[in-house]
């Protein structure tokens, strides 16, 4: 991850994202499992948290629905999720992990430990606790600032 500061929180939120994303990609991998775009990847985390509808995954990404379904397509594809009829809505869909996705959850779970305690390594145990309880906590709903707040000359 890169060490600038820019004064943007929004920056290094996105590179932790990504620096913890390749880790966990190149280390998938490693362990011969198919290569996820950051989309599939993005999808993949919804569905391990339960989401499993497409229309809720659209919702949360702020996608559209054929984005979803097309991203979900690549995804059956390459064997780890299955559609199926959702039994609350006939109109709709639910993801099925395959017992192949099921098994890549299972590696990914203890790829994301290992890589908690190499952070946890290299920030030391108190910074790491207080970054995931700073995370994690509350922050309220989102922030959308009114168009008549100009920034001053």
């Amino acid at each position: 991850m890169v060490g600038k500061q820019s004064g943007y929180l929004i920056i290094p939120l996105l590179q932790g994202f990504e620096w913890f994303d390749e880790g966990l990609q190149r280390s998938m991998q490693a362990r011969g499992w198919p290569t996820l775009t950051r989309p599939e990847s993005m999808i993949m985390i919804h569905v391990i948290q339960d989401m499993i509808r497409p229309s809720e995954i659209a919702r949360s990404l702020g996608l559209t629905r054929q984005a979803v379904h097309r991203t979900i397509g690549q995804i059956c594809e390459k064997g780890l999720f299955e559609l199926r009829p959702d039994p609350a809505d006939g109109r709709g869909s639910i993801i099925v992990l395959t017992p192949q996705g099921e098994a890549m959850r299972r590696d990914a779970q203890h790829i994301v430990g290992a890589i908690h305690r190499v952070l946890e390594q290299r920030l030391g145990a108190k910074p790491f606790r207080e970054l995931i309880n700073l995370l994690e906590s509350d922050w309220g709903p989102v922030a959308a600032i009114d168009p008549a707040d100009q920034p001053a000359d």
